[in-house]
Formats: structure tokens, sequence, C-alpha cells
């Protein structure tokens, strides 16, 4: 079951700015500690938003994918000064390039994991809403393609459904059965894509999407309370920025895993970071405490 997520509720451009932030600061900082908070946080927030389906998306893709960033990435990168053994091409496995296929599987994981969060905030029309006036035919096209993947997969299984319901689901299939399916399905929602596509152009062209001076209806308002959140987003922004600008999110894997000076004023830098990332954490369980408070005074 879905649980109730206080932060999707926010104005969009909250929601829209802080995936902005986290899968910008994710992608560009390659320091440990960053890319565990990052992961941690994706990963709690995932949770979350779907409960175990998170769970058994992050074990069922992420686990091999980042056990299989964690073998290549040490087969094609052999730099580093602590040398580990020799592999069987004669090129040298060395600790630091283990260390570097680790974190880089920790990235790739955390953004899948916040792309995954992405698409269950940031609906299509939160997405018109901040881009229809700017870029009107890029933010359609761009909200369409992102909602296109989970409407294909309904539709896939409509018509498998449909299928089964045809032929009956007592008579034995072979390979050749199931590819002819597969092939016939696959036709269905093609064609499906293409009149859904001429569909929605032809009904936003003549609702006069685009044009000069027409005016939309919106229910989102900037509110006190995605204000306070946008100011808080914005000041982490800056701090992290100004982090990494200072170096202290600063770490090398080559040739000798290195990183700059610790402080208590570095430090800062990771705490904010951390913050940041459990921002809609943090506000779902404020959001849940209130509430089991009110219902405790009933």
């Amino acid at each position: 079951m879905r649980n109730r997520d206080t932060f999707s509720s926010y104005h969009p451009l909250v929601n829209f700015l802080y995936f902005g932030l986290v899968l910008l600061f994710t992608m560009c900082f390659m320091h440990p500690v960053c890319l565990l908070s990052s992961f941690a946080a994706a990963f709690c927030y995932g949770v979350n938003l779907n409960g175990r389906n998170s769970l058994r998306f992050t074990l069922r893709y992420l686990l091999p994918l980042f056990l299989l960033t964690l073998v290549l990435a040490p087969a094609f990168t052999h730099e580093g000064v602590t040398l580990l053994c020799y592999l069987p091409s004669g090129n040298p496995l060395t600790l630091e390039s283990v260390f570097y296929g680790a974190a880089a599987a920790v990235m790739f994981a955390a953004v899948i994991l916040w792309l995954f969060c992405y698409t269950e905030v940031m609906t299509s029309d939160k997405f018109v809403y901040l881009f229809g006036r700017i870029i009107p035919a890029l933010s359609l096209v761009l909200s369409m393609a992102l909602r296109f993947v989970p409407r294909f997969k309904t539709q896939l299984r409509a018509v498998s459904q449909a299928q089964r319901g045809l032929r009956g689901d007592g008579f034995p299939e072979g390979i050749t059965v199931r590819l002819r399916n597969g092939i016939a399905a696959f036709s269905v929602l093609i064609t499906w894509c293409m009149e859904n596509a001429i569909e929605t152009a032809d009904s936003m062209k003549s609702r006069g999407y685009g044009l000069p001076g027409r005016s939309a209806f919106s229910v989102y308002r900037l509110e006190e309370r995605d204000a306070a959140v946008l100011f808080w987003l914005i000041f982490c922004g800056i701090y992290v920025f100004s982090g990494g600008l200072a170096g202290a999110f600063e770490w090398n894997y080559f040739p000798c895993m290195t990183g700059g000076k610790t402080s208590l004023f570095s430090l800062s830098f990771f705490a904010v970071y951390l913050a940041l990332c459990l921002t809609p954490v943090v506000i779902n369980r404020r959001e849940a405490r209130r509430w089991n408070c009110l219902q405790s005074e009933i």
C-alpha cells in the first residue's frame, strides 16, 4: 500500500528544485560520505513513497547493477598503487580500482533511486505547470515521454490479459506461440502509441496550448510552507555548492585514495548535504507525528 507523502503536496517548484539539487550533487560529488548519504536518503524516501515495492525494486534491479559495476570497473581500470593480484589477462587488480568501482556503483544506484522518486512526485501536470509558458512544445513532449513508460506497462498488461482471455489459459504454449503472441502485442502497442500521440497533439492544439496570451487554470499556489522549504533548499544548495568550491567534497581514488582536510567547518558541509537529501523524509515524519498527536487528542 502506498504511503502518504506530504512532500508531494508542496509546490511543483519546490519538488523540482529539490530533485534537481540532489541529482546534480549526486553525480558531481564522488566523496564516499556524499554517495552513501545520497543513496541512504534516496532509499528511505523511496520506501516512504512505495513501501515494500521500493525494497523489491532495489533488490531486483539495483543490487545486480551494483554487483555488475563493482566487477566491471576494476576489470577496465587498472590504476592505483595498492596491488591486490593479477587478473588472468595479466592486468593488475588494485584496491583503488575496487573502491572506485564501488563508488561508481553507489552513484548509479542513487541516481536511479532519485529518478524513481522523481517520477512518483513530479507528475506531468506539475512539469507542464512549471515550463508550459516558457517552453510549451518541449514541456509537453517531455511530460509525455516521462509518463510513457508507466502507461506503456499498463497498456501491455491490458493487451496480455485480453490475449489470454481470447485463447484461454488451459492450453500449453510453446516458444513459437509465445513469440507470435509477443509480436502481436507489440504491434498493438505501437499502434496505440501512435494514435494516442496524435490524439493528444490534436487535443492540445484545439485547446490553444502554447498560444500567446492563453490563460491556464492551476491548483498550485505558493504558500508560506512552500516559501519556507524553498528558502531552505536554496540555502542548502548554495552552502553545499560553496563546500564543493572550497574542496570539502574532494576525493581522489587514483593513484591513491586521498581527500580534503577534515575540520569542523568541513563537517558542516556534509551535515547540510545530508540534511538536504533527507528533507522529504523529515517533512513526512514531522507530518506523521503531528497527525498522530491530533488523533490522540480526539
